[in-house]
C-alpha cells in the first residue's frame, strides 16, 4: 500500500512541474511510514517498489530520478542515523549522505543539460545553500514524521492489526 501511495504522489510530480521538489519529498513520507510501521528493510523495500514502478510507469523521469536519487532512501538514512547516540554524528552522516547525493545530482545535471565549467563559483553557492535548505528539510521532516507518529500512526497500527 505505501508503495502504491508513494508512486500515485510521484505520478502528481510528474504532471504539477511546479510544486515537483516538493511532492517527490512528500512522496517519501511513505517511506518513512513503512520504516516506522514494519522495519528498515520493509522501508527500503517501499523505495525500491515505488521506484520502479516510477520509472516504468510515468513518462516524465525528472520525479522519479529526484526521488532514486535523495527522496526516495532518505527517511531509511534519517532512521538508521539517528539510532546513533551522539547528535553529531547524526549530522555527520545526513551530511555526508546529503552532499553524495547532491553531488550525483549535480554531475548529472551539469553532464545532461549544462555546462558551467570546471570551477564556477555558482557551485560552492549551490552547495551551500543546498545544505542549509537541507537542514531546514530534515528539521521539517521530522515534525512530520512526530505528527505521522502522535496523530496518524494509531490509524495505521489498527488497521494492520485488523487483518
Amino acid at each position: 500500500m505505501f508503495s502504491a501511495l508513494s508512486a500515485v504522489s510521484l505520478y502528481f510530480a510528474s504532471v504539477w512541474p511546479t510544486g515537483q521538489v516538493g511532492i517527490v519529498a512528500f512522496s517519501s513520507l511513505f517511506v518513512a511510514a513503512a520504516v516506522i510501521e514494519m522495519g528498515i528493510v520493509q522501508g527500503i523495500y517501499v523505495f525500491i517498489v515505488s521506484s520502479l514502478l516510477g520509472i516504468l510507469l510515468l513518462p516524465d523521469k525528472a520525479a522519479p530520478l529526484l526521488y532514486i536519487l535523495f527522496f526516495g532512501f532518505y527517511p531509511v538514512i534519517k532512521s538508521s542515523s539517528e539510532m546513533v547516540r551522539s547528535r553529531m554524528l547524526q549530522w555527520v552522516i545526513k551530511l555526508a549522505v546529503f552532499n553524495a547525493a547532491l553531488t550525483v545530482i549535480w554531475f548529472f545535471v551539469r553532464w545532461i543539460f549544462i555546462d558551467f565549467g570546471e570551477n564556477s563559483p555558482g557551485t560552492a553557492i549551490i552547495y551551500l545553500f543546498g545544505n542549509v535548505i537541507f537542514i531546514v528539510f530534515d528539521y521539517g521532516y521530522t515534525k512530520l514524521i512526530w505528527f505521522y507518529l502522535n496523530r496518524i500512526s494509531k490509524y495505521i497500527k489498527k488497521g494492520i492489526r485488523d487483518k
